[in-house]
């Protein structure tokens, strides 16, 4: 998705080639599924399949699997990226400040100094505030920069360009449920068709609509492979609270390391993705928890808290005494901590 940190060079003529280039694989997929369609619904349906209650079945079921993984790929593509507020913007005199300071110490308290009043927690690998050198702003916590989209982008997970846009905070859900419905629409292809795959094999139809059936099985059986893995990978990050990225690198607290620091548990994180409105959890409209700027944690040892001076550790005990308090609550109750 175009953004307003590159719309500038979209205004030379490279930069509208390059914006068209994005979209190369959206379009290559897009044709995949038009075809899918034609193959499936007329020179399967219409033109092979004998009993007229069978095409019934088939085509019911097929449409339905049709028009949630289309609309959800549709929300999945065009849903912008969640933006950082303008208020974690470095200030035009903070910014002169910080260009003319002299030593890496004078960069870290004018940064520091002026994200103390900002609900930020995760701290670069030296443990200082996380700052983005090309936006001039402080990252949000689970924030990242993303050099395609050319910005910012709030709990980012991943560029992806089958989508020709960032999977982040704003249409993370989307993704999962386009993942999910995609599998579920190769899988039904499959399973329906098979049995004139084996009949194509056998020679018992004829016609160029068998070369169809062929491609059609093959394709759908070669996206299920594919699909499958990736769908289970992020159902495991969604039930862990984590993104891609966190994945591969944890992110890192006033405490330290803590690959589970916003895993609130499995119910409450799934939760903060799908929504607690359960009859909206498997339809491609927003639900998520939160504004994808202050995020809720594991639960804080107050008394811990106040020996450390303000300091926050994570309690490891899920002991009923110390259950985990659900999103809202947690979002609602969770203060800035002084840095």
């Amino acid at each position: 998705m175009a953004t307003s940190s590159d719309i500038g060079s979209y205004n030379r003529p490279c930069g509208w080639c390059v914006k068209a280039v994005k979209w190369i694989p959206v379009l290559f997929l897009l044709c995949i599924i038009v075809w899918s369609y034609y193959a499936y619904v007329v020179q399967l349906c219409f033109m092979i399949v004998p009993n007229v209650f069978e095409k019934i079945i088939y085509l019911l079921g097929y449409h339905i699997a049709f028009v949630v993984f289309i609309w959800s790929y549709y929300q999945t593509v065009f849903t912008p990226v969640g933006v950082v507020p303008r208020k974690f913007k470095l200030p035009k005199v903070e910014l002169e400040k910080l260009q003319q300071a002299d030593n890496e110490e004078s960069h870290r308290q004018i940064i520091e100094h002026f994200a103390s009043s900002l609900p930020v927690t995760n701290r670069t690998v030296t443990g200082a505030i996380r700052y983005c050198e090309k936006c001039h702003q402080v990252k949000p916590d689970r924030a990242h920069h993303c050099s395609v989209c050319g910005q910012c982008v709030l709990k980012m997970d991943h560029h992806c360009p089958w989508v020709n846009n960032c999977v982040s905070f704003t249409n993370y859900k989307f993704f999962i449920l386009f993942l999910g419905y995609a599998l579920t629409y190769c899988i039904y292809i499959v399973i329906t068709s098979v049995q004139y795959f084996v009949q194509f094999w056998k020679g018992d139809l004829e016609g160029m609509g068998r070369f169809h059936i062929l491609f059609l099985f093959f394709v759908a059986a070669m996206f299920a492979v594919s699909l499958v893995s990736l769908f289970c990978y992020h159902c495991y990050l969604v039930v862990h609270n984590r993104s891609t990225l966190e994945a591969f690198r944890a992110p890192i607290f006033r405490t330290g390391v803590d690959k589970n620091g916003f895993s609130l548990g499995a119910y409450n994180n799934f939760q903060e993705v799908f929504g607690d409105n359960r009859a909206c959890w498997f339809l491609p409209v927003f639900t998520s928890m939160g504004d994808g700027i202050v995020f809720p944690q594991r639960l804080v040892d107050e008394d811990t808290d106040q020996l450390l001076g303000g300091r926050q550790r994570w309690s490891e005990d899920e002991s009923p005494t110390h259950s985990v308090r659900s999103p809202q609550r947690l979002i609602r109750d969770r203060e800035p901590a002084p840095v």
